[in-house]
């Protein structure tokens, strides 16, 4: 009975030995081997032949609730990346929507600067078309023939006829209408000195244009008084519906008709009472 509990002590104390240590668990038997195996068993331990500590345990199988709540946290997870994203948007999009008022309001204060403006140039031009006129029609009766309350200024520019009529009309005046004898004489006279020696055809403001035959003066008034050429070779008017504008010769005033696109110098006539 004592040599049991010997040994049951030798195997107690073994196994107390092997827990403390932490070492690979060496049989009680085997500490009563042969010291020529205890130094081996040793010395392949130093080597790292056996292991001087246990392996980590195996990882535990999961189970059906663990997925369950890995599946959840990570739709949570995305959830809220996805809600940040969300609010990024909208903070952006409240951002662009901020600019693109304060742009509409720039936008509508340049629309109203560019209609002033706009109302500034029109009424500089209106200014500019009135000081151009009035200083038309002083240098019309400043470097003219004046004769009356008209005064005559012949322009030695070429112009067909629409145009000798718009430069007139931007000048403050219109094209020279001969009403009478003593008009047809000073304007006349006044060419003739103009041009001398040459003879050039000027444009009047004389012409048939709504009416085959009809000559109306300018500004639509019917002519009365004509001064035709009258020759047995060319005698005027003889262009009929060809010519429907009439321009004075310069060498003895009398009247021509011609081609209207026709250019050549033109004679403007001013209201000298307007001027003064």
């Amino acid at each position: 009975m004592k040599q049991k509990m010997g040994a049951a002590a030798t195997s107690l104390a073994s196994l107390c030995v092997c827990l403390c240590s932490l070492s690979l668990c060496v049989p009680a038997a085997m500490t009563n081997a042969h010291p020529t195996q205890a130094s081996h068993l040793k010395e392949k331990m130093e080597r790292g032949d056996v292991p001087q500590s246990l392996p980590d345990p195996e990882p535990e199988p999961t189970n059906a609730v663990s997925d369950f709540e890995n599946s959840y946290n990570y739709v949570l997870s995305r959830l809220a990346t996805m809600d940040q994203a969300i609010h990024k948007l909208n903070t952006g999009h409240y951002t662009l929507d901020v600019k693109l008022s304060q742009l509409v309001d720039r936008l509508s204060r340049m629309d109203g600067r560019v209609g002033e403006l706009e109302d500034n140039i029109r009424e500089s031009y209106q200014h500019s078309k009135d000081n151009r006129k009035d200083i038309g029609r002083l240098e019309g009766c400043m470097k003219g023939r004046r004769l009356g309350y008209k005064c005559y200024l012949a322009y030695n520019s070429n112009e067909d006829y629409a145009g000798a009529s718009r430069k007139c009309l931007e000048r403050g005046g219109r094209m020279a209408m001969p009403r009478d004898r003593r008009e047809q004489e000073a304007l006349a006279d006044y060419v003739r000195t103009f041009f001398h020696p040459g003879n050039w055809p000027v444009w009047l403001g004389v012409n048939d244009l709504r009416s085959e035959g009809m000559y109306l003066f300018d500004d639509g008034t019917r002519v009365s008084y004509f001064q035709w050429r009258r020759h047995f070779l060319s005698s005027q008017p003889d262009g009929g519906r060809r010519e429907n504008c009439v321009a004075m010769s310069s060498d003895d005033g009398d009247w021509w008709d011609h081609y209207c696109d026709r250019t050549m110098n033109y004679l403007c006539e001013f209201d000298d009472r307007v001027a003064l």
